[in-house]
């Protein structure tokens, strides 16, 4: 089967970092020299931004023009990278096509994907409010009902569509129809765990507690939370088996979760980013289509981290130039018109590339799998989409991993036994730094330019490392709305958002790490409406860090701050 990516044509170009890699012998018992030299070499890590860098608009192989040609309307069978030909492309719609030991059609249904990412917004496709499920809001944007929950980057909109997004007109059979839109699992449900805002900052700290709450709150109020997906990263400079971030994505997969990372795009001879260099967890790498509907050429993307030899990409996915929903007045949307789709007379789509995209479409592709084999463990997930990945025909390329996704080979394979799928690599302990797992990029206080620094989490609690490790594990890291000892979010569910539940909300009080009162601040005046966001200033409130490196696009430079 054959992928599809998400990066920039040249000359109009944005970039989306993600990383992740594959290891040889996955599922087995594994040389001790290689668990080794995961264990001791931080310097596999490269230092650099946390939130990946998204490219949208990327079409060097004029899918716009092509798919638009015949009378000026754009069409998802004529698209390499719309969803509808990477559902049929890489095994989706075959799943679709089949039952579970449900007896139903396997699209996902009764599986909870957790999206740890800038919100997702009420867009045709994903406005179903039993279908996105609100958890906690532990963004900085939390504190104004206005932006609770919705995603004012782009981001998470794009990322959730392609898992599980679905017209609402859809008949019952009619997922295959290239006249609607439907992510890789299109019954599946989204819980929107929002940590970043709407120009993508967010702290490694905001992740850990999203992630904490994801395994502790995975079958409250009817949830089955079984996938997260983090199209996220950080360059962390210490060693996965102690760094905090891969501990909790361990402690998520050793309580029956799959965690989908994207290994990052910042192209050859560039480490996996945290928590994709985690051997346990599953890194996606991206493939390019390179403008043909045959996978006799396809190749790794060029912005695609290769890892190293100690640790690579697991498998590729579609990544490159990938057709998602849009999110109308956006950050990315009002900076980056370049993504917008040709010949998209309702202006409802947004085209971006990246690992970012990739670990979607990997993400509902588990979806399909969790849905017709419930019983699977995360390792046995993991063995299945290795085991019967494609490896790339015309490349050699060690950053393919075990190869490209091919969900219909996974869904007709047999159950690889436990005990065969288990794996056994040493165990992060979680005791390494905050600061360690931020890498070279911060928040900063917009109000007075302090950045976020040192053992302090993104409210200003100092960080006990060897405690939250304990809690973690235990799945106890929350007490209520509570983490880490500081109040983040209300204690139960509301109805007062725009999905049927939500996670109630909570007022931060006291001083954030840069001394200023939580409460004295001026929130976001931004307000969502049906047709997309109004007021959205991201210059009166933006938290990302000033001094991120610069990017060439367009002839210009852009600056790192647009992350996601």
């Amino acid at each position: 089967m054959r992928s599809t990516g998400f990066t920039v044509r040249t000359g109009r170009r944005v970039a989306v970092v993600l990383m992740a890699t594959v290891m040889a012998g996955v599922g087995t018992a594994h040389p001790r020299t290689h668990v080794d030299a995961l264990a001791t070499t931080p310097a596999n890590i490269p230092t650099g931004q946390w939130f990946a860098d998204d490219e949208w608009g990327d079409d060097d192989s004029d899918e716009d023009e092509d798919s638009s040609s015949q009378d000026g309307t754009w069409k998802a069978d004529k698209d390499l990278g719309s969803l509808f030909t990477i559902a049929k492309q890489y095994g989706a719609q075959n799943a679709w096509g089949t039952s579970g030991s449900d007896n139903r059609k396997i699209l996902g249904t009764g599986v909870d994907v957790a999206v740890i990412d800038t919100g997702v917004a009420p867009v045709a496709g994903l406005e179903d409010p039993t279908r996105v499920v609100n958890g906690p809001d532990l963004s900085f944007e939390s504190q104004s009902p206005n932006t609770r929950h919705l995603d004012g980057y782009g981001h998470g909109t794009h990322m959730s569509a392609i898992i599980a997004g679905r017209d609402a007109d859809i008949p019952a059979g009619g997922e295959d129809d290239a006249k609607h839109f439907a992510g890789v699992a299109p019954g599946a449900r989204i819980v929107n765990l929002k940590v970043g805002t709407a120009d993508g900052a967010a702290d490694v700290s905001q992740v850990i507690a999203a992630i904490d709450w994801a395994v502790q709150h995975r079958n409250s109020g009817g949830l089955n939370i079984r996938v997260i997906n983090l199209s996220y990263g950080t360059r962390s400079t210490q060693s996965y088996t102690i760094d905090p971030l891969a501990h909790a994505v361990e402690n998520a997969w050793r309580h029956g979760i799959v965690v989908v990372t994207a290994a990052g795009n910042n192209g050859p001879g560039t480490a996996l980013s945290m928590p994709a260099a985690d051997p346990y967890v599953i890194a996606v790498g991206a493939v390019d289509h390179v403008g043909t509907d045959t996978s006799d050429d396809d190749r790794v993307s060029d912005f695609t981290n290769t890892g190293t030899p100690i640790r690579r990409p697991d498998l590729l996915a579609p990544g490159k130039s990938v057709v998602s929903l849009r999110t109308p007045g956006s950050y990315a949307d009002r900076s980056h018109p370049e993504g917008l789709v040709t010949g998209d007379r309702h202006q409802r789509f947004f085209r971006g590339s990246g690992t970012s995209q990739a670990a979607a479409v990997v993400s509902g592709a588990v979806a399909l799998l969790l849905q017709q084999r419930p019983k699977l463990n995360p390792d046995q997930v993991k063995r299945l989409l290795t085991s019967t990945a494609d490896r790339l025909k015309s490349s050699l390329d060690p950053a393919q991993g075990r190869g490209v996704l091919d969900i219909k080979g996974a869904l007709e394979a047999s159950t690889p036994s436990a005990l065969w799928s288990r794996q056994t690599w040493i165990p992060s302990t979680g005791l390494g730094t905050l600061e360690a797992s931020r890498g070279d990029n911060q928040v900063v206080d917009p109000l007075n330019g302090t950045v976020l620094t040192g053992e302090v989490d993104a409210l200003g609690q100092p960080w006990d490392a060897r405690s939250w490790s304990a809690a973690s594990s235990a799945g106890e890291a929350w007490s209520g709305g509570t983490w880490n000892a500081r109040s983040w979010s209300g204690a139960d569910w509301t109805g007062s958002s725009w999905t049927a539940r939500s996670w109630s909300s909570a007022e931060w009080t006291a001083r954030s790490w840069s001394g200023v009162d939580w409460s004295a601040r001026s929130w976001s005046d931004a307000v969502w409406t049906s047709s997309g966001w109004t007021s959205l200033d991201l210059l009166a409130r933006s938290w990302s860090q000033e001094a991120w490196a610069s990017r060439a696009w367009h002839g210009d430079t852009w600056a790192a701050s647009d992350v996601w």
